[in-house]
């Protein structure tokens, strides 16, 4: 269905055409009808179904002009990066509209954040943390809060925001419009909207686990973290085409080992991206990504929904998440917008299970690969490829930070300093040649 064909102002459309977008994918096409309607709604979708603009365009549809101060539409979702995500696509839609729009969340200035708020908004993004913050400063009132949404609801319960989530829901009035949007339909998702929903719709798209028909995925079996620093670079090297390649480890030490490796190689071709890193400094890794400046992103899986970039041509699974749904939050990075897109898993002994756990969940087979003849299977091991027997490491291996070279140094002559004591002490040593007392000893 055209957007056209939609209850949508010509304002709306507008936006929409300089955009680019002329069509509705299956989601938006289903939600807007009953989101129009003021029933609650929960949708059931993947990442890069569209759903951002499900619940966007009808809240602006239905949206009327206002002076009032405090915000009438709440949108929550857990991450800094998905804050500005939404936030960003209201201000594309809403161009040509008055129409007040703010996102907020932690690691930034309060006070400026108090004084946008102070301002007077129409829309607030938020995460749950930071909205709790405001409220509590008295500055910002959830009583006039129309319309509510929850997206990416199942990663905000994983990431521990419950408590939070309830007490928003606590602080809203109770006479309200509920959007939630879900790429898995959890225990913990379904006691929220038996406790917090009135009657809702409840749509699903693509059943969670139904991979993305435009996304080609392959698997190698490797042995060792150095030995898929080997593959890795091997594939960007025959690969002309993996243009924008996102690569996800499971920590934030492994992601700042691989980026020293592989900027030795690509120098300023690659990024990284964790929670470590300041939020100036992820915004504008993004951005660059996003640009083309980087050509490879680096990423934990802080980033594995909250990133929205397009023509991200390869996800690779460096190492592979603990858990089966996150295998498709992370390849939905790639094949966005109908384009067609790669994802190759890099799969260790230890990976078997969980592999076919993902293979199971998607009802598909993704045959597993040996390893190119070229690629060099490495000897060295990290940390947490050492075989451990009561207590005991039974092969000694470089650890984590093992990179080429040393990092070792002989100290200059200045800085081989003895601990002599205090000066104080040492100056009387020298003018009395003996330890000076407070006076003499009593017998």
């Amino acid at each position: 269905m055209k957007f056209s064909e939609l209850n949508l102002n010509t304002v709306l459309l507008n936006a929409l055409g300089e955009m680019g977008l002329t069509e509705a994918t299956p989601i938006q096409e289903q939600v807007f009808p009953v989101a129009m309607s003021g029933r609650d709604v929960v949708g059931i979708a993947q990442t890069g179904t569209g759903k951002t603009l499900s619940y966007v365009l009808p809240l602006l549809r239905n949206l009327k002009f206002s002076t009032q101060r405090h915000p009438r539409i709440l949108v929550l979702v857990p991450t800094r990066e998905l804050v500005e995500q939404v936030a960003g696509e209201f201000k594309k839609l809403t161009e040509y509209m008055n129409i007040r729009i703010a996102g907020v969340y932690g690691g930034t200035n309060i006070n400026t954040q108090k004084q946008m708020v102070y301002d007077g908004l129409d829309v607030l993004v938020a995460t749950p943390g930071r909205l709790i913050d405001l409220s509590l400063t008295g500055t910002l009132r959830l009583k006039s809060i129309q319309k509510l949404v929850i997206d990416e609801v199942d990663e905000m319960l994983n990431l521990g925001f419950k408590p939070q989530l309830e007490r928003v829901l606590g602080l809203l009035p109770d006479k309200r419009q509920n959007l939630m949007f879900s790429a898995t339909l959890t225990y913990d998702v379904e006691e929220v909207i038996n406790e917090f929903f009135y009657d809702p719709i409840k749509i699903e798209v693509n059943a969670s686990g139904t991979p993305i028909d435009k996304i080609f995925q392959s698997a190698y079996e490797v042995p060792n973290f150095y030995t898929k620093i080997n593959l890795l670079l091997y594939l960007l090297n025959h690969n002309k085409n993996m243009g924008k390649v996102l690569v996800f480890v499971k920590s934030r030490a492994i992601a700042d080992v691989l980026f020293t490796q592989l900027q030795e190689v690509l120098e300023n071709e690659v990024g990284v991206i964790h929670s470590n890193k300041s939020q100036n400094f992820r915004f504008r890794m993004v951005e660059e990504f996003a640009a083309g400046t980087l050509r490879v992103l680096i990423a934990t899986d802080l980033i594995s929904r909250g990133l929205d970039v397009l023509n991200v041509t390869h996800v690779i699974n460096f190492d592979m998440p603990n858990e089966a749904e996150a295998y498709m939050h992370r390849i939905g990075r790639t094949g966005r917008a109908e384009a067609e897109g790669s994802a190759i898993s890099f799969i260790e002994e230890d990976d078997l299970d969980i592999w076919q756990s993902i293979l199971k969940l998607m009802d598909t087979e993704v045959h597993l690969d040996t390893l190119p003849t070229d690629v060099e299977v490495s000897e060295l091991q990290i940390e947490s490829e050492i075989l451990e027997m009561a207590g005991k490491a039974l092969i000694k291996t470089p650890k984590i930070d093992a990179v080429k070279g040393t990092a070792y140094h002989e100290k200059k002559e200045k800085n081989k300093k003895v601990n002599l004591g205090g000066s104080y002490r040492r100056t009387l040593a020298a003018k009395y040649k003996k330890p000076k007392t407070r006076g003499q000893k009593r017998k």
